[in-house]
């Protein structure tokens, strides 16, 4: 895991952006495929790689997007479904086509049609050839995605109930608490581990002890954020805020500076 610790969340974002872009290159084989995450943290990532597609570094007019996760229940035209969420803070933003957006389909007559809905979002990321980059935010609970703490390390995308927090969380979207849907279709942490390269970012001192939790915790369920101990290429970036809990923050300066030859 690379530990990269910066002043400012403009700063984090312009970092963020890079370890994206810079994952595309090593993973991607043709258009980009990326894993997409919504909240406020990844919202200057995206502007980043908006300028990036503006210098002619990147294009993402072929590109295709897929969703971490979906409310249950909420329909896809409504403006806080994630479907919106992400057309309007990525697809309009980066240049990639809502026509390449997938999300999790929250909709259903039953249970099993959601679930059966779940299943083949997992064979869909499949067959566009996997995720190469997924960026993801974290959760004040240590969450990925809609995995909150007890979820499985090793699951896959399915239905999950939302914790109160996240709930209450969430909630200055919506009309208060009861307008939000009490559960969700997620990216399992084990389709999560699937990618080529995970971006985390996180800003903010509200982020700080989860953060903790996944860099330097145990491999954990009650922390579904420590799952990134096992991907061979993850990249968290933060800013001074976010690693105030971190004990390994000298270590992660010296590893960030590189490799000093010719001495």
């Amino acid at each position: 895991m690379e530990v990269l610790i910066v002043d400012t969340p403009e700063e984090a974002a312009a970092f963020a952006a890079s370890a994206v872009l810079d994952g595309l290159r090593a993973y991607g084989t043709g258009s980009p495929v990326l894993g997409l995450a919504t909240g406020s943290s990844p919202l200057g990532l995206y502007a980043e790689l908006a300028a990036a597609a503006q210098r002619g570094e990147v294009d993402f007019s072929a590109a295709r997007g897929f969703a971490l996760d979906e409310y249950v229940g909420l329909n896809n035209t409504h403006e806080q479904s994630y479907r919106q969420t992400l057309i309007r803070e990525v697809c309009n933003v980066i240049g990639l086509p809502e026509s390449g957006l997938n999300v999790p389909n929250g909709n259903g007559e039953t249970v099993e049609q959601i679930a059966k809905q779940a299943a083949a979002y997992d064979e869909a990321i499949k067959a566009a050839g996997g995720v190469d980059v997924q960026i993801l935010g974290i959760g004040a609970n240590g969450h990925l995605g809609f995995n909150e703490p007890a979820s499985s390390l090793r699951s896959r995308t399915r239905i999950k109930r939302l914790a109160s927090q996240t709930r209450e969380d969430n909630a200055r979207f919506f009309d208060g608490l009861d307008q939000v849907p009490t559960h969700c279709v997620t990216q399992g942490l084990g389709t999560v581990q699937e990618a080529g390269r995970l971006v985390l970012i996180a800003t903010g001192s509200h982020k700080a002890e989860a953060i903790a939790a996944a860099v330097e915790g145990p491999l954990s369920a009650s922390c579904p954020g420590s799952v990134l101990q096992l991907h061979p290429d993850a990249v968290v970036v933060l800013d001074e805020a976010a690693a105030a809990h971190l004990k390994n923050r000298a270590y992660y300066d010296d590893a960030a500076a590189g490799l000093q030859f010719g001495i």
